[in-house]
């Protein structure tokens, strides 16, 4: 029986016809507002008949009939052994139920440069984002998490400011996850990782995870796996994301690319109101936090934060329903932290209700599959066995100044096109 034909009986036959379909590998998804023809309303959507991410368009007469198919997850899990399916269903499970041992584990996954593991990562990610679709449905498709980025020059105060605002959440009944990066070193290509090493009260908090990760020369003061980690970590259940990047100067804020939130946080005495104009990060800023208001510093900041205010207003708005602001903080006190949550909360609650928030993170989907992209071309052009042969050649002869740089990236490019 063909789906066209199906679409024409009630619930009960459809889905025992479409058990005896050739479709038996892909999932059918009827959202509950449906009704099909006999005017019974399905109540629940096919999950049992293992079916994945199908759309249903029909009137309420039964006409006019859209059905967009896609292939299951069994498409992506056919090349896996039983060990490696086994590995990533363990992964999967205990993430979904809170370990943390489990949760680190995916992101090392993530975070991994071997070929095939990458492959497992993926459909570790495609389980989890299925997970994650249907936890946002059973929530009236509001978001599970709240994605908040912290960025700031070297010396803002970052972390200091994550112990005290993240033990203030914990204890508040939020679970906290805390994804901080550490710049690598050009040299070595090592990196510290010792933002942990500064949250002592917040690590040893159960509702707390805190995760560092290298740069690895990745510009923009985030990791190229920071995406992925941000979707473990709301799979796993935490509701409060905080993404805290390396300290950045002017122009890198690819975390605002990341995140629903982008918070920047600046240290009294950080340059006049022209530096505040200057600055490209500050107009990707929905707030900005002058921190370490107390003791000396209370005059520097009263006078900083006047000046980003007039800063801000010649700067175009990001949002038609949030003007960003400036308010003052101190971490060794606690002073403005409380009402900086209350900001974050309003901002929260105003994007969402103007549906700002919703196309945001689309737009977000969409640069994080373009930067994917550009990453994994690059690695192919870096192992085309043409260009890996000319490579060397075209090195020696760019280092004596035979050839020019950009007449050897052309030949290299064309070695790679042909």
């Amino acid at each position: 029986m063909n789906i066209p034909a199906l679409l024409q009986h009630s619930h009960q036959l459809l889905r025992k016809g479409l058990l005896r379909t050739p479709f038996r590998r892909y999932h059918f998804i009827l959202p509950s507002s449906i009704h099909l023809r006999s005017g019974i309303l399905c109540p629940q959507p096919f999950n049992s008949l293992e079916f994945h991410c199908t759309q249903w368009s029909l009137l309420s007469d039964g006409v006019k009939r859209k059905l967009c198919v896609q292939t299951t997850l069994k498409e992506h899990t056919e090349g896996l052994s039983d060990k490696e399916r086994r590995f990533v269903d363990k992964l999967y499970t205990g993430l979904i139920q809170g370990q943390r041992a489990c949760l680190a584990e995916a992101i090392t996954l993530i975070e991994s440069t071997h070929n095939r593991k990458k492959e497992l990562a993926q459909v570790l990610l495609q389980k989890v984002l299925t997970y994650h679709r249907e936890q946002e449905q059973l929530n009236k498709g509001k978001p599970l998490a709240f994605r908040v980025g912290l960025s700031g020059p070297p010396g803002a105060g970052k972390s200091t400011f994550i112990e005290y605002f993240g033990k203030m959440l914990t204890e508040r009944g939020h679970k906290v996850s805390v994804l901080a990066v550490d710049p690598s070193s050009c040299t070595s290509g090592g990196s510290l990782l010792g933002d942990k090493t500064r949250m002592t009260e917040l690590s040893r908090d159960m509702n707390a995870y805190i995760r560092p990760s290298p740069t690895r020369g990745t510009l923009g003061g985030v990791t190229r796996t920071t995406n992925e980690a941000i979707l473990l970590c709301e799979g796993g259940g935490y509701d409060i994301i905080l993404i805290e990047t390396v300290g950045v100067g002017q122009s890198e804020f690819a975390v605002a690319d990341m995140v629903d939130m982008f918070v920047l946080l600046l240290p009294p005495a950080g340059g006049d109101e022209l530096q505040g104009i200057k600055r490209g990060i500050i107009e990707m800023a929905d707030l900005v936090a002058i921190t370490k208001c107390d003791g000396d510093l209370i005059v520097p900041a009263r006078r900083i934060q006047a000046e980003y205010m007039s800063a801000l207003k010649l700067l175009r708005k990001r949002s038609k329903a949030w003007r960003p602001k400036v308010i003052r903080i101190s971490s060794r006190s606690g002073e403005g932290v409380t009402e900086m949550w209350d900001k974050m909360q309003e901002f929260q609650e105003l994007m969402l209700a103007s549906g700002e928030l919703t196309t945001r993170r689309q737009k977000q989907q969409k640069v994080w599959m373009w930067n994917l992209i550009q990453e994994s071309v690059l690695e192919h052009f870096r192992t085309h066995p043409t260009v890996q042969e000319q490579i060397p050649l075209l090195e020696r002869r760019v280092l004596t100044g035979a050839l020019s740089p950009g007449l050897a990236a052309d030949l290299l490019l064309k070695a790679f096109k042909d």
